[in-house]
């Protein structure tokens, strides 16, 4: 039923507005037959196909074609313009709607041999056109308010369970951190001399933590020190890998003090590890642009993996993704995308 048919409109919805038309339609049939006269009545058949059609259906018909398009027009392809500006559109489209659905009735109904309003009585196709164009669009607009209401109610219980999943792994984190580090720094020690990798590694991976636990206090860190978190990150990966994983960083030292929330882009890195490079035989490289485009700071994350071909199946692969996305949307009303990599892998992209 969701499934869309044309111009981006589902079954479902072309099928409630034809429900809508239906009964408008048969409305107006009815009305019409209750008051004519008792002898004219009984000429007409008020359940008869050609004088329901007749009595109005080919008229709501004609009313029906004409409303495909502008629906299209103003809910689909102009659904992001302000609503004053689509308020203008309706300006325009309602004369529209009134005239050529009028003449393209008068046209058909005279092919037929069919009687239609004429001289003064005319006016009622211009009435109910104009009336019902108002009442069809008056509903379309409520309904799509209550769909937005809808999808931020379900955003904004997303980002409370988000929350609590974050303030939940955030306690976690903090338990007893003084005893992480002294534990990494007697393993440190431990270590003979000759291994200066495995002590390097231990180090890393004890700044890692170091950083977690300050992200988890403060709500603003600068882009150097997030791109140090990534940077010790993906040496630990390197050490897994070695060959395997390339690593390539653009980032010009300008943007350096740029302010952005802690933890952004280590999610979106460890998904290209995880989900790209490592099934990949060869391995890969993980690039990680950015720069200023205007007043936006814009981040792109490329892996040259195997690539994704349902990408929204990825948000359904772990938490990390999910709740970068959320943050996202709720804190910059930005869009996280997820696009193909040339020549092949993913490509992540959000702008704040």
């Amino acid at each position: 039923m969701d499934k869309k048919i044309i111009w981006g409109i589902t079954i479902k919805q072309l099928l409630a507005v034809g429900i809508l038309y239906l009964f408008s339609s048969w409305a107006y049939h009815l009305a019409v037959w209750l008051n004519m006269s008792q002898k004219n009545r009984e000429e007409v058949n008020l359940f008869g196909l050609i004088d329901y059609i007749d009595g109005g259906g080919l008229q709501y018909s004609i009313f029906f074609a004409f409303t495909i398009p502008i629906w299209w027009f103003i809910f689909k392809y102009s659904k992001h313009s302000k609503i004053w500006e689509r308020l203008i559109l309706h300006i325009i489209f309602l004369p529209i709607f009134i005239f050529a659905s009028q003449k393209a009735y008068y046209i058909i109904c005279e092919m037929l041999g069919w009687f239609h309003l004429s001289g003064p009585g005319a006016v009622w196709d211009l009435y109910i056109p104009a009336l019902f164009y108002l009442i069809q669009f008056g509903i379309f607009h409520a309904y799509e308010h209550y769909l937005e209401n809808q999808r931020k109610l379900k955003l904004e219980g997303e980002l409370k369970q988000a929350a609590l999943k974050s303030e939940l792994a955030a306690i976690k984190a903090q338990l007893n951190p003084h005893f992480l580090y002294n534990v990494f720094n007697t393993i440190n020690a431990s270590v003979p001399p000759k291994q200066e990798k495995t002590r390097r590694l231990i180090a890393t991976l004890s700044d890692l933590f170091r950083y977690q636990l300050k992200a988890s206090k403060e709500e603003w860190v600068s882009l150097e020190e997030e791109l140090e978190f990534v940077k010790k990150y993906l040496e630990l990966e390197k050490a897994r890998f070695e060959e395997r994983l390339n690593i390539e960083i653009n980032v010009p030292e300008s943007l350096y003090e740029e302010k952005i929330p802690p933890m952004l882009l280590q999610p979106l890195v460890e998904n290209s590890v995880k989900h790209g490079i490592s099934n990949e035989l060869k391995g890969g490289k993980i690039s990680i642009s950015i720069f200023k485009d205007g007043e936006k700071l814009k981040f792109e994350i490329a892996d040259t993996g195997a690539g994704v071909k349902d990408k929204e199946s990825i948000f359904g692969k772990g938490v990390g993704l999910t709740n970068t996305r959320l943050r996202l949307q709720k804190m910059y009303q930005s869009q996280l995308e997820i696009l193909d990599n040339e020549p092949q892998g993913l490509k992540i992209r959000f702008a704040l």
